[in-house]
């Protein structure tokens, strides 16, 4: 079950969040006092590992300035009962399939499931069931004899259902069958589908910040203590964790036979942490993870005089230097902590969803890329993963499209907003972000622009390498016709993608003395990011140019400038050796009207025998061989460049 999207009302700084649509990776980035905890810490009690961290307080949680007026309306019945949190989340197959084998593959009508959790802490669920179809597939899929089989059929309701069973003789098949029934006959089918099929595959959700972070030493018999009375406090997750992935219960602590056997585990546990964190951790490779068990000395902490403690070591193998755990960089604690507490999980195999507020605060930004690393490579596979942070490094510049900006205008204005402008909100587009917010992606996208892109005062946004070749290898060939080729005044920034053009324009167009145009792919979806261009004001209307504009479609890509014949040429050439057989223009459909598309689709049905298709190879094969090229490309397509060309030359001026 994967989480698509959620919404938080009513809670701490937050009226109305509005739709926050979550991928397997989502990043909310925003100010100091935004509000980014407040939305994780609302969606963590919908379903939190932790299960006594799961109840809303009206008194703690609602909105300070209204709660009281709440209390009143509620009291007096004239509102409802606030629900501070709404998830829906997308059933997997494996979950379809255990409702289909009880109720048949017609019972859900959509493969979503909607949770909500009000200020009673009442948990609710939406579910698209099709009672009917539910009622048919048991009558259907029973061995009843044909008279009984007609009637249950011919149930408009499941007491009608059940009292048909309740008369029939008590074959094996109607008690197994009543049985079914008898669970939820005075209510719903969809009620026992949640209940008993879908609510234990609904995902916890594990929330670390800096409270969880390990002190490094701790009294065994206190921990004990406050497990057995569910006291736990945050710094006893992670460590309970490190013993756990260990192979040892606290007892084992105090009551293992042979010293070298606890030594033993506990290196263990140690030397797989040191691997791990080692693997992302670049400011130090020269480190090692030690733990130990002594008996209580008059001189250890208050806390820890009497009994047995536990000691967390890092070893420095350079510096020749053993220190306590918990006097480290807090950046490293906090590394440490998280893996000490997740890798214990993971190996639980527990379907959880990770919500880390504010990751690696304290660690120096290469270390944060290091982070953004880890996240990447080993939790996305296993887990979504929804993090909070205001730091650039902690924004991953290949991937805008993960990030919700998250502010609050009451917190900058003058005077008090109406409450529907009040309050924590979370958008999506770059158009409606204050400067403030914006900051985060701004660094990223400048940090990331640094090191890999060139831009010029004159610039050409494109979506990637390949527009630039084609637009170069046309210019040339124009020119050499004796037209108008493409001004060197330009610099065509190709920017990775077309998810990245609305974050670009809207951070570098408004620059003194920087003129900025785009020349883009575009379809239906894309045609309203495209439009907010100039309807924000960040670029006028005639530096918004598609590609559509000139071949006169609604949809079109750099490649449908070119004869679509022309083009399937190309890709038979570059990848001569990786085809079947070559692509005949009878062979892609004719109704997508993209030919980048249709050559997908094409392949995707006739698959080449190695290698993969990309739009960059047949761009490279047209720039390498213009010349042997050039009388076959026709005079329509001339036509459609030189257009192109004229019209951003025309900026220049």
């Amino acid at each position: 079950m994967k989480l698509k999207h959620l919404e938080v009302n009513e809670f701490r700084s937050v009226f109305a969040s509005g739709k926050i649509e979550v991928g397997d990776v989502t990043c909310l980035v925003g100010k100091n006092e935004a509000g980014k905890t407040a939305l994780l810490k609302a969606l963590y009690r919908l379903n939190p590992i932790v299960d006594r961290d799961g109840s809303f307080d009206v008194t703690d949680d609602y909105p300070r300035k209204e709660v009281g007026n709440y209390r009143h309306e509620v009291e007096a019945e004239t509102r409802e009962e606030a629900v501070p949190i709404t998830a829906t989340f997308e059933l997997e197959d494996a979950d379809v399939e255990a409702v289909a084998e009880v109720f048949g593959e017609k019972a859900l009508k959509r493969r979503t499931l909607t949770l909500t959790k009000n200020y009673s802490n009442g948990r609710t669920f939406i579910l698209s069931f099709d009672e009917g179809a539910a009622r048919q597939h048991l009558a259907n899929s029973g061995e009843f004899p044909e008279g009984l089989q007609d009637q249950l059929r011919a149930a408009k309701s499941w007491p009608e259902f059940k009292s048909t069973l309740d008369g029939a003789e008590q074959t094996a098949e109607v008690t197994r069958t009543k049985k079914l029934v008898d669970a939820f006959a005075k209510n719903d089918a969809s009620s026992h589908a949640y209940n008993t099929l879908l609510r234990d595959r609904v995902p916890k959700f594990l929330y670390f910040d800096d409270y969880y972070q390990m002190r490094g030493h701790e009294n065994v018999q206190a921990l004990m203590q406050r497990q057995k009375e569910n006291k736990l406090e945050g710094p006893d997750y992670p460590l309970l964790g490190l013993i756990s992935l260990a192979r040892l219960k606290l007892e084992d602590l105090l009551n293992t036979q042979r010293t070298v056997e606890l030594n033993n585990l506990l290196e263990g546990a140690g030397n797989h942490l040191s691997k791990q964190i080692l693997k992302y951790w670049s400011q130090n490779k020269h480190l090692r993870m030690k733990f130990d068990v002594r008996e209580a000395r008059p001189q250890d902490p208050p806390h820890m005089r009497q009994g047995q403690n536990i000691w967390g070591q890092v070893v420095d193998t350079v510096h020749w230097a053993t220190t306590e755990l918990g006097s480290r960089s807090r950046g490293f604690v906090w590394f440490f902590s998280f893996l000490a507490w997740y890798e214990d999980v993971k190996r639980e195999q527990r379907d959880i969803i990770l919500l880390l507020d504010e990751p690696g605060l304290s660690l120096h930004g290469r270390a944060q890329a290091d982070l953004l690393r880890y996240v990447e490579t080993e939790l996305k596979p296993h887990h979504q993963v929804l993090y909070t942070t205001h730091s650039p490094f902690m924004v991953d510049s290949q991937h805008f499209d993960r990030v919700r900006i998250v502010q609050d205008k009451g917190i900058d204005a003058d005077e008090p907003l109406e409450r529907s402008e009040d309050g924590t909100k979370v958008i999506s587009q770059v158009f409606d972000a204050s400067d403030d917010s914006l900051f985060p992606l701004q660094g990223a996208l400048g940090y990331d622009l640094h090191q890999s892109l060139f831009v010029g005062p004159n610039c050409l946004v494109v979506e990637g390498p390949a527009d630039l070749l084609f637009l170069k290898g046309m210019s040339s060939l124009l020119e050499r016709a004796g037209g108008e080729g493409l001004s060197e005044k330009w610099t065509i920034t190709p920017v990775g993608g077309g998810g990245k053009v609305g974050a670009f324009v809207a951070l570098l167009a408004p620059q003194r003395g920087m003129r900025v145009a785009t020349l883009l792919d575009v379809q239906p979806s894309d045609q309203a990011a495209i439009d907010a261009l100039y309807k924000r004001k960040l670029l006028e209307r005639k530096r918004v140019l598609t590609y559509a504009d000139f071949v006169r479609a609604s949809a079109a890509d750099v490649e449908d400038m070119f004869d679509r014949a022309f083009y399937v040429s190309l890709v038979n050439a570059e990848y001569a050796q990786s085809l079947s057989k070559p692509i005949g223009l009878s062979d892609l459909n004719s109704n997508i009207p993209r030919v980048v598309r249709a050559v997908e689709d094409h392949l995707k049905k006739n698959p080449m025998k190695s290698g993969e298709y990309g739009h960059f190879r047949p761009a490279r094969y047209f720039s390498e061989n213009l010349a042997t090229l050039e009388p076959d490309i026709d005079a329509a397509t001339r036509e459609r460049f030189a257009a192109a060309i004229a019209k951003l030359n025309g900026l220049l001026r």
